[in-house]
């Protein structure tokens, strides 16, 4: 490890290279899984999906002492009116990775296809309020959201645990950066996403945020005022959060 720190009730750590920080990140969270399933019969876990959480999930689902099958799996965004079969989807993405590669208790699906996104929302987040979520695995944008709450969208006290969200431009664009479409034309405008309220109702949250695409929104996450110009900035505000660093993602708090 580079540098440890805390930034108001955010732990921060950062490694030295992006293969070391994912691995720490998944060794610090079989512990925590292992520890809570030797005290609870089940648990109750949310993915991230992108790119940027590949070397995590890799290092967990190579962890095979970790008994999934007292795992309930959520994923927290979800493109509206993707064909369901692109793999740019993240419940695909997050099957091929992890959700279709241990033995989960159960897998919760988002359905961007749904005929009623507003129903959607409704039913998934019944479902997130009778399984209180144990864990959030996450990571941060571009423009400092989490899940797909980007700064016009975000609110801290949202009343409910899912929404429609319009995406801004940054967050589409952020979408062809990754790799994971060709143009931005071709990123869906709207899609499912659970709230900051969902995301912090989590009693412990892993933050796994490596590359140099992040180093701003790391900087603003660490040195803003705490506001919805900044989704992240919500994490210094967690019990138990703490957000793994890369050199690169690191560069403006270095």
């Amino acid at each position: 490890m580079l540098k440890s720190m805390k930034v108001d009730k955010l732990a921060v750590e950062i490694y030295e290279s992006r293969a070391a920080m994912g691995a720490a990140a998944a060794k610090d969270a079989a512990v925590k899984l292992k520890s809570l399933l030797a005290v609870k019969e089940e648990l109750n876990v949310m993915f991230a999906a992108a790119p940027s959480q590949n070397e995590f999930i890799a290092s967990l689902v190579a962890d095979r002492d970790i008994d999934w099958t007292r795992v309930n799996a959520f994923h927290m965004d979800e493109y509206i009116g993707l064909d369901p079969a692109a793999p740019q989807g993240f419940g695909n993405f997050l099957r091929d990775r992890i959700f279709g590669l241990v033995p989960f208790k159960s897998v919760n699906y988002l359905n961007g296809n749904a005929a009623d996104p507003e129903a959607e929302a409704v039913r998934y987040g019944d479902i997130l309020k009778a399984h209180p979520l144990d864990i959030v695995f996450m990571g941060i944008g571009e423009n400092g959201h989490i899940a797909f709450n980007d700064p016009p969208v975000a609110n801290f006290k949202d009343t409910s645990y899912v929404k429609i969200v319009e995406l801004d431009e940054r967050c589409r664009r952020q979408q062809v950066n990754d790799g994971c479409f060709k143009a931005i034309d071709e990123v869906p405008t709207h899609a499912l996403s659970v709230t900051c309220p969902g995301l912090m109702s989590a009693k412990t949250v892993f933050c796994v945020v490596p590359a140099s695409t992040k180093a701003e929104a790391v900087e603003r996450t660490l040195t803003w005022e705490i506001s919805e110009k900044c989704p992240a900035t919500i994490l210094r505000t967690h019990d138990d959060a703490k957000l793994y660093l890369d050199p690169d993602s690191a560069k403006g708090v270095l």
